[in-house]
């Protein structure tokens, strides 16, 4: 199996966290959760020209997409269908980075996916078939960073509110309550809630959330030796009730459950996905 990532150029690097490609990968479940990040996702299926994704609320049912999507910031989990992640490469964007590739406000994607094609049009089914036609990873990722640079719609550059909200989420000191950012930034608390949606895509509360959640995934990790509560007040919980609360409305399972799911995969050697959760 290849499993891959590439720095983006620096012109997109600011925007882009990376591009990934798994090539040869071979599931031994049928689903995966893909969990929340507070960003974007740009997928294309090399095998088949089509994504199916299943809500959180109802697995038996799917909503089926071209080979080329785009994944808007969800408030929580949606499964994919493992079975089609057998080629599968794609684009994870920094947070706040999508919006530049639009050209329309990042929020009208909030807990949703959309076809390539009523974004790039026609250009969206020509990059996928050209990825396709191409064997080499280092060659797929160098077309897919053109495309993307020769689709920039907007400046790679945020809002001075934006940025201050995102900066200060790299700050383990810095306070990230709505009301201070907004502050910080000179705006209005709804102004500022509007120009942070129309480039994340969701609110700065719920982001702050997220990416709280995200935090605390990390930990889990790299440690297999948990002290919950001393866990929950670093990741920025109140307390381990706190902690639960939250991971169980994101994952959908408990911080004890996820880390008893992640060293079954790791025993049985299958390999892990950033963000993902496998399920049968």
């Amino acid at each position: 199996m290849i499993a891959c990532r590439y720095k983006p150029h620096p012109a997109l690097s600011a925007f882009v966290e990376d591009l990934w490609l798994y090539d040869g990968y071979v599931p031994t479940h049928e689903r995966e959760r893909i969990l929340p990040s507070g960003t974007f996702e740009l997928v294309l299926n090399l095998r088949e020209n089509e994504l199916r994704i299943y809500d959180a609320a109802n697995t038996d049912q799917c909503r089926r997409f071209s080979g080329a999507v785009v994944s808007g910031p969800y408030a929580g989990y949606f499964c994919s269908d493992a079975a089609e992640e057998v080629s599968i490469m794609g684009v994870h964007f920094k947070p706040g980075g999508a919006f530049p590739f639009l050209g329309f406000p990042a929020g009208e994607l909030s807990d949703a996916h959309v076809d390539l094609a009523e974004i790039w049009k026609g250009h969206a089914e020509d990059l996928r078939a050209q990825l396709v036609e191409t064997n080499r990873a280092d060659e797929r990722f160098r077309l897919l960073e053109r495309r993307l640079i020769e689709h920039l719609i907007q400046p790679l550059e945020h809002h001075p509110a934006v940025a201050i909200a995102l900066e200060a989420h790299h700050r383990p000191e810095a306070s990230t309550r709505t009301h201070e950012l907004a502050h910080a930034s000179g705006l209005s608390e709804r102004r500022f809630i509007d120009v942070f949606r129309s480039e994340v895509g969701m609110t700065p509360k719920l982001f702050d959330r997220v990416r709280r959640f995200q935090r605390t995934l990390g930990q889990l990790r790299v440690s297999h030796d948990i002290d919950w509560a001393t866990l929950a007040l670093g990741s920025g919980y109140f307390d381990q009730s706190h902690l639960i609360r939250d991971f169980r409305e994101f994952a959908g399972v408990s911080p004890t459950e996820y880390v008893r799911r992640m060293q079954s995969l790791q025993a049985l050697g299958a390999h892990a996905k950033p963000n993902h959760l496998a399920f049968a």
